[in-house]
């Protein structure tokens, strides 16, 4: 065996970064629901002991803690007091911003949470249901994905959707479908007001959380939550169905783009949000692509088994998606906008 020494110091490189990013993820998680970034967003530069004080904590945790996290970035370090940028506040302290960041990770550590669950899968081969997971991929989903969500559905995606817009805007009826805790339903019902909304899944916990935030906005008078299958979606003659990030997680898509089909009114529009990805394996070896094959492992690709389903993963390209989704009855399939983390596509009848 010859090593190149060049080689190995810059793959072990990798690994210390891996392991530092590892280890540090559920302290960025344990900060995030302590309130130690809002506090050091809000309380300028602090002593480990005086950010203990603001937040209730022992201040012999908090000072590792930044310690750690200034190591990382994640906190500005100057003569013994910490405090966070800007940016790092931007990202970490505000739960409103389109960069912020902490559930991501949230959502990260509930396949950790799960992992021996995962492990038990790659012997038998059997599904894990989306419903089988840790609280934490519940939670995390919502708090990563809303931040995209905030930053482009209302202001890029749903314009660039053919006469959505000014549907919606003169009154419209709408179906979430995989809605989750509802963060896509009321993003979209605090921007169209004259529009209602019904946000559909088949966690039934998730549709108490939605019910309780559309509470919370003050919106449940046009906008409910129901628990159903995709494959079994209520109603009719819908001006818009949306699905955000979870058709891939179906064992049956065409099943669900069918229902889609029979329920959409004669000139309604179907938009499909899902995570980007290029036509070849070869192209999604990148940072990005990785961070969506490891949620497909783990999170995605297993769900996708229920069923005997076609278990996708989260790494479909746009000629497969075309291919099954007009053969469930579509007329027309197109990309309409990106992201470095989404592809929108519009389909109608």
């Amino acid at each position: 065996m010859t090593i190149d020494q060049i080689k190995l110091d810059a793959f072990l490189g990798r690994f210390v970064g891996d392991l530092g990013a590892t280890l540090s993820a559920p302290l960025v998680v344990i900060g995030d629901r302590l309130g130690l970034y809002q506090a050091l967003a809000s309380g300028g530069a602090q002593t480990p002991a005086e950010l203990a004080g603001r937040t209730g904590c022992a201040e012999r945790y908090i000072r590792e803690w930044l310690c750690n996290q200034a190591a990382g970035g994640y906190v500005t370090h100057d003569d013994g007091r910490f405090s966070l940028t800007e940016e790092q506040a931007f990202c970490l302290a505000d739960e409103s911003s389109p960069a912020f960041i902490p559930g991501g990770l949230q959502l990260a550590m509930s396949t950790v949470l799960d992992s021996d669950k995962i492990e038990e899968r790659f012997r038998t081969g059997e599904p894990l249901g989306w419903h089988e997971h840790h609280q934490d991929l519940f939670d995390g989903t919502e708090r990563f994905f809303r931040p995209g969500y905030l930053g482009n559905l209302t202001t890029s995606w749903i314009p660039a959707l053919d006469g959505v817009e000014a549907k919606l805007t003169a009154g419209a009826q709408v179906a979430d479908v995989g809605c989750g805790h509802g963060a896509s339903t009321l993003i979209m019902a605090a921007a169209f007001p004259s529009t209602s909304f019904v946000g559909f899944d088949y966690h039934a916990a998730s549709i108490d959380a939605a019910r309780k935030r559309a509470a919370e906005a003050g919106l449940s008078d046009r906008v409910t939550f129901e628990v159903a299958r995709a494959q079994d979606l209520p109603g009719r003659n819908y001006d818009l169905v949306a699905f955000f990030d979870c058709l891939h997680d179906m064992g049956d898509p065409v099943g669900a783009a069918r229902r889609v089909r029979e329920a959409l009114a004669p000139d309604g529009t179907w938009m499909v949000v899902e995570p980007f990805a290029n036509p070849t394996v070869e192209e999604n070896l990148n940072p990005v692509g990785r961070i969506f094959y490891g949620a497909s492992t783990s999170i995605c690709m297993p769900s996708g088994l229920t069923g005997g389903g076609l278990a996708l993963g989260s790494q479909v390209p746009d000629e497969r998606w075309s291919e099954l989704l007009l053969s469930a009855g579509f007329h027309s399939f197109r990309r309409v906008a990106e992201t470095p983390f989404n592809r929108i596509f519009e389909l109608r009848p």
